[in-house]
């Protein structure tokens, strides 16, 4: 599934203000952290389009900020061919996410490509989802950060280990 040279990372959630450029800013940071960042891209998107060139929602950037990162991804839309084209991994937050994007897949190849973050939870190993925290109040942010931290770990450690960056 993974191709030798630059991994390129795509995470994906509802209207990308929250979940997917919170996991963006994360992934960005571990990366730069362990000075790999040569070996890796890294974006996010949203399945609607309700939010396109917006900043992440204030709520999240301030909890993020207090964890020390910087979420300024500017809001965009899953364009199907494109990102199923450049992108060699595909991280979806919620099980809806994960059956909207499967569902735009053209064939199995693309279809391998998307995988859940709940995946990658050790963390949280019983989470079924990285749950939007929109809605919610200043504690669902501090899980979905939570969450998005676990997996993000585990995620890069394993690309790491499986493509010998």
């Amino acid at each position: 599934m993974i191709k030798k040279g630059k991994i390129r990372v795509l995470f994906i959630c509802l209207g990308n203000i929250c979940r997917s450029p919170a996991a963006n800013g994360i992934m960005q940071k571990m990366i730069d952290e362990r000075g790999v960042t040569q070996h890796f891209y890294i974006d996010s998107a949203g399945i609607g389009n309700w939010h396109v060139g917006d900043l992440p929602d204030a709520r999240m950037r301030r909890h993020g900020q207090s964890r020390g990162y910087n979420f300024n991804h500017h809001a965009r839309q899953f364009e199907a061919t494109s990102d199923f084209n450049n992108f060699d991994l595909i991280v979806t937050m919620d099980e809806d996410n994960y059956r909207t994007i499967t569902r735009m897949a053209h064939g199995d190849d693309e279809r391998k490509k998307v995988v859940r973050m709940t995946n990658y939870l050790k963390r949280n190993p019983h989470a079924t989802s990285v749950p939007d925290p929109y809605y919610g109040g200043e504690s669902d942010f501090e899980l979905a950060l939570d969450l998005i931290e676990d997996g993000c770990e585990n995620l890069l450690n394993e690309l790491m280990e499986s493509t010998y960056v």
